[in-house]
């Protein structure tokens, strides 16, 4: 087990840089998932502590050793990828033992290496199989029992589940929550997934273009997002937002007939917004439909339900206030129909306020 840091690293391919000053420190023992869209220089920070991916600018460290010009090979890392990467014409055996044969590991000690990794994975039963003879959950579990039985410091995986079908993946996430739980190695998880990273990792590290917007643990990370990006990001169904101006301790727009009641605790950090224009995100548990034959609540607006997707345990509802569109989670036993207007009731103790020009939580928020 190690402690992985990087210090200033930046990547550059010729003029266009992929990876920013990126300072980030994963204790020994973590499970960190790097989390972001497409093209946000999660896979290439992790194939950077895998050594396949040469640094531009800055320094690497693997358990306070500098391992930035060090070969991949003695990095004591192991890796899982999104395709698995298995031998074909190899048996499952054969596959788990490679790195150990390449190390010239003695065959007994080989033998009950990969006997005891192939039980903790429930795979002992396919050792003489070929992977085409595996279901994709099982080659799954192939590809981690070959990257575990070398016992890294650090083991790196780059969306091992994202071959697999929805069920699968669900019971997958929960083996390897519970595995590094278990075993404890440094652990570093590249996914575009946000339900991944929430359900898996001690500590979620939020890129978009190749900076890190946000690194703290997952709840941290949902109830407290640094800026616009992360909340909208991180999240399903994603985080509602309403541009507002913010006039003497409310959020309002005349046009649509808004005006929220900001509480009194939370009105200092917008005073410097007076008759300016914020952006209020509310996730959909944050929006309530008002219940039928009761008073108007204080914080709430008239929507109208645009559509509604039925999901079996919940409904989402889409819903529209002028120019303002939003998404919202009722149940299923009475909710408003399409066409039908009705209060919906914020939370106005637990809704996001966002600076309009930079995005950024105007409350703060620990990174």
């Amino acid at each position: 087990m190690a402690e992985v840091a990087f210090v200033d690293v930046e990547k550059r391919y010729g003029l266009v840089k992929v990876i920013s000053g990126l300072n980030l420190r994963i204790a020994d023992g973590e499970f960190v998932v790097l989390v972001g869209p497409s093209g946000c220089g999660k896979t290439t920070s992790l194939q950077m502590v895998a050594g396949l991916e040469s640094i531009t600018s800055g320094r690497l460290f693997i358990g306070g050793r500098d391992v930035t010009d060090v070969p991949p090979k003695s990095r004591d890392i192991a890796m899982v990828f999104q395709s698995y990467a298995l031998f074909p014409h190899m048996n499952v055996f054969d596959n788990i033992a490679f790195g150990l044969k390449i190390r010239k590991v003695p065959k007994a000690d080989m033998e009950a290496q990969v006997k005891r990794v192939a039980e903790r994975l429930k795979i002992e039963s396919f050792l003489d199989r070929l992977p085409k003879t595996l279901s994709g959950g099982q080659r799954q579990r192939v590809a981690l029992a070959r990257a575990l039985v070398r016992q890294p410091g650090v083991f790196l995986m780059d969306e091992p589940l994202s071959n697999l079908d929805a069920k699968l993946r669900v019971e997958a996430r929960s083996f390897l929550a519970k595995m590094h739980h278990e075993l404890g190695i440094t652990t570093i998880y590249v996914t575009h997934d946000q339900a991944e990273a929430m359900t898996m990792g001690t500590q979620i590290v939020v890129m978009n273009e190749g900076v890190i917007q946000q690194a703290a643990p997952p709840l941290e990370v949902y109830n407290n997002p640094a800026n616009r990006f992360v909340a909208g990001f991180i999240g399903s169904p994603a985080t509602n937002f309403l541009s507002l101006r913010y006039s003497g301790g409310y959020l309002v727009d005349p046009l649509a007939a808004i005006q929220l009641p900001v509480p009194e605790s939370r009105r200092p950090a917008l005073a410097r917004y007076e008759d300016a224009e914020i952006v209020l995100g509310a996730r959909p548990e944050h929006i309530r439909a008002a219940p039928r034959g009761q008073a108007r609540p204080i914080a709430a607006v008239d929507f109208t339900v645009d559509v509604a997707q039925h999901l079996g345990h919940e409904v989402l509802l889409d819903i529209v206030a002028g120019p303002h569109r939003a998404v919202t989670r009722v149940a299923p036993d009475d909710f408003p129909k399409e066409g039908e207007q009705r209060p919906f009731e914020f939370d106005m103790n637990v809704v996001f306020f966002f600076d309009s020009a930079t995005g950024a939580n105007i409350e703060g928020s620990a990174n």
